[in-house]
């Protein structure tokens, strides 16, 4: 039987770009894969062979050149042209598609191919810090204690012993896994002889025994920048788990966690505090002792001033962890009501009730106007 034009099985065109060539296997691949077909999987992996076969050749930029000038019949003499290796054929053709429709099962990670030649990241680690209120709106340092794995002093890193160096696997060439055909795909899996690893350590480092590493404790100065809230995470670049052979280590994550104020609160960058006055002061009015963070302030409060009145000193903040300027310190007043009062301030009270009552306006005279012109 006559083979098709292979521009025809993938639905291009001659002048189709390698890119659009790619997207119609990818769709192709996906339509007829036997296993999204199992009522006629023998059609599905014909068309599939099919598919990979058109695709192999029109994906190379060389292979395509031969079959626009000479057709089907460029790669009929395989030994003397190098043509199409049948089934899926050069493994780098195919794993970027396939891992693209199937995930790294398929392609045997092939994305990652080579890596690693260039060792393993070492992995991140993560630490709570408790700091106090004061510590975290003007900065501190910290000192801390990371247990991690670190670098063989003895050997670098490299799990070879002092003057050698680690070979090259001679089973996967480095690559650290080993193909072969099974059905339709090509299966990667992890070199048997070098375990995944790309490389042979011929003389183990006596130290570390060829691992690279070894555990200890580091103590570690975290600086924490003022402006921090509960909950903000500092990183510590390098400061993870060391990598594998050669690789670069993880970093710390550190977690910030803001012990309460039995003052203060935050938000954002301006503190707030309750202040309570008593009855006589916010009647009268007068100047109040404040407390901030740099001590005590002298504020004015005005007569005649109500609960729940804001008053703002400036600068008196947090700074912002974006920006030079601190907030404010916002002043809430609270009007304490008296309670257990002796028969004295009793007295006192309804002599002051009754001259309120007969001289001026209130707030409790007009609202009792408007509840009579309500309700009767």
């Amino acid at each position: 039987m006559a083979k098709r034009d292979y521009y025809e099985i993938l639905g291009v065109g001659r002048d189709a770009s390698a890119d659009d060539v790619k997207k119609s296997y990818r769709k192709l691949a996906l339509k007829y894969h036997p296993d999204r077909n199992p009522d006629d999987k023998e059609t599905a992996e014909a068309r599939f062979k099919e598919a990979s076969e058109a695709y192999e050749v029109l994906s190379d930029a060389e292979k395509r050149s031969r079959y626009d000038s000479f057709g089907h019949a460029a790669f009929e003499q395989a030994a003397g042209f190098g043509g199409f290796s049948g089934g899926f054929g050069d493994a780098s053709v195919f794993e970027d598609v396939l891992g693209d429709l199937f995930g790294d099962f398929f392609s045997g990670g092939g994305r990652r191919r080579g890596g690693r030649r260039h060792g393993v990241p070492g992995d991140d680690l993560r630490c709570d810090l408790e700091i106090d209120f004061a510590e975290a709106v003007e900065g501190t340092e910290k000192e801390i204690a990371i247990p991690r794995t670190v670098n063989c002093e003895g050997c670098a890193g490299s799990g070879a012993k002092a003057g050698t160096q680690p070979e090259t696997c001679p089973a996967c060439n480095g690559h650290g896994q080993v193909r072969f055909q099974q059905g339709l795909f090509q299966i990667a899996k992890a070199c048997g002889q070098c375990n995944g690893h790309g490389r042979i350590i011929r003389t183990p480092c006596q130290q570390c025994r060829g691992l690279g590493s070894s555990r200890a404790t580091r103590e570690l100065v975290v600086k924490v920048p003022a402006g921090v809230d509960d909950g903000s995470r500092l990183k510590l670049r390098g400061e993870g788990e060391a990598g594998q052979r050669g690789g670069p280590p993880g970093d710390l994550y550190v977690d910030l966690h803001v012990a309460t104020h039995p003052i203060f609160v935050r938000d954002g960058a301006h503190i707030v505090c309750d202040l309570p006055v008593t009855v006589v002061r916010a009647s009268l009015g007068g100047k109040v002792d404040v407390p901030t963070l740099d001590g005590l302030v002298k504020m004015t409060v005005p007569a005649g001033a109500q609960t729940g009145r804001l008053f703002r000193l400036r600068g008196r903040g947090a700074l912002g962890l974006r920006g030079h300027r601190k907030g404010d310190q916002i002043v809430r007043l609270v009007v304490e009501t008296p309670e257990n009062l002796n028969k004295q301030q009793k007295k006192l009270l309804r002599e002051f009730e009754n001259i309120s009552e007969n001289g001026g306006r209130s707030m409790v005279a007009e609202f009792a106007d408007k509840v009579r012109e309500i309700f009767g």
